[in-house]
């Protein structure tokens, strides 16, 4: 074989593996294209051999295996990812034995969209927390303990998760007879409590049980101890309002009667107090965030919250009644007249958990979210009323 016929020979290979090395990054390409796109949510239509833009909605619920409902048509179980055209829909999330949990979404293309539904319980259980009797229960700042009495004493409640072995169960903190007292008061820390009479006024230490013959009369300290305890409050509102952008902390500070950081501290409740708007895109925009109206214009007398990692602010409230942060987060509850309501965060997907005789407004979180504590007498007239555990998961 001549020189020349040798070169020609290594030239053709070389090209041919030149060749087949352009052709590998091409099928690479345009399979690694093709994978993006059906990533991002497009949908290959082999009729016109094209692609179309979708979003993908990630669903679940807690309990799983719960059905899902878009626009009235069955389209899977929770737990799955469904391809949508980006649009409106209108969700719906259903289990025998449970609530329907419901929303109206919005589906953007190339995004995720994730939901997790929290599904309770048509018939509540219920177990007493109490047995000889409950009157005029108090809620700490922190929601984390209730004052109450009866015939017997005074008595704290736990109403947050402790560790284990250590039980939710009441324990008074002062024997009979208990003063008839004006108000009762919760220091800022849960740890101390304010008994004023018509005549004296009591600082009681709520973690252990206070003699009556030593109970002191600090009423000429009354004010000098208030005083230090919204001291102690405003040190903890100014280390949590560093959690939220400067323009949100000089609303929340100036134009709002209250606030409440949730459990997570990653959004803040609030009343309004006066008018005030909060600015647009005070943080960066982020994927799949939100899609629920809200309302950046607050005002007087209503009640908001604003989710802190999405810039969001939206309307949950205008009735005047308390609201209080269950231990998920997500989800708040509204003690209504006659009824309990749950809600999420963004004060969509209302549901009544409750509905039936108990002392309005006395309703609150109770160790976890399949729990919420209430006072009633279960409907019966001659029975005195009590705290009551209602399990709604």
């Amino acid at each position: 074989m001549t020189s020349s016929t040798k070169n020609q020979k290594h030239t053709g290979l070389t090209s041919i593996r030149v060749f087949a090395l352009f052709a590998t990054f091409i099928v690479v390409g345009v399979v690694g294209y093709f994978v993006s796109l059906l990533a991002r949510g497009y949908e290959f239509d082999p009729a016109t051999l094209t692609f179309f833009e979708n979003g993908i909605l990630v669903a679940k619920s807690d309990p799983d295996g719960a059905s899902i409902y878009i626009n009235g048509d069955l389209r899977g179980a929770t737990n799955t990812n469904l391809r949508l055209p980006p649009k409106s829909y209108y969700l719906e999330i259903k289990k025998d034995g449970h609530l329907t949990w419901s929303k109206e979404l919005n589906i953007k293309k190339e995004e995720v969209t994730q939901i997790t539904a929290q599904l309770f319980k048509t018939v509540p259980s219920f177990s007493p927390v109490t047995y000889n009797g409950a009157k005029n229960p108090v809620v700490s700042p922190d929601f984390s303990k209730i004052a109450y009495t009866n015939n017997e004493g005074l008595w704290i409640l736990s109403v947050s998760s402790l560790p284990i072995g250590f039980p939710n169960e009441p324990k008074k903190i002062l024997e009979k007879p208990v003063p008839e007292y004006i108000s009762l008061k919760f220091s800022p820390n849960s740890r101390e409590l304010m008994l004023e009479t018509k005549l004296a006024v009591f600082v009681l230490n709520t973690n252990e049980v206070n003699n009556q013959s030593g109970l002191i009369n600090v009423i000429s300290r009354k004010e000098t101890i208030l005083k230090n305890w919204e001291e102690e409050k405003e040190k903890k509102e100014t280390a949590e309002l560093k959690l939220v952008p400067d323009e949100v902390s000089k609303i929340l500070l100036t134009s709002t009667s209250s606030f409440t950081f949730s459990p997570d501290e990653t959004m803040v409740m609030y009343t309004a107090s006066d008018t005030a708007t909060f600015k647009k895109d005070l943080i960066a925009k982020l994927p799949g965030s939100s899609t629920q109206k809200e309302e950046r214009d607050i005002k007087v007398g209503k009640t908001y919250i604003y989710d802190i990692k999405e810039d969001k602010n939206f309307m949950v409230n205008d009735t005047g009644r308390s609201l209080y942060w269950l231990p998920t987060s997500r989800h708040l509850l509204l003690p209504d007249e006659g009824k309990v309501i749950v809600m999420d965060y963004d004060g969509t997907n209302r549901q009544t958990v409750f509905s039936g005789n108990y002392v309005s407004p006395h309703a609150y979180p109770f160790v976890n979210a399949s729990k919420l504590l209430i006072l009633t007498n279960l409907g019966s007239s001659e029975s005195i009323t009590n705290l009551y555990s209602m399990s709604i998961k």
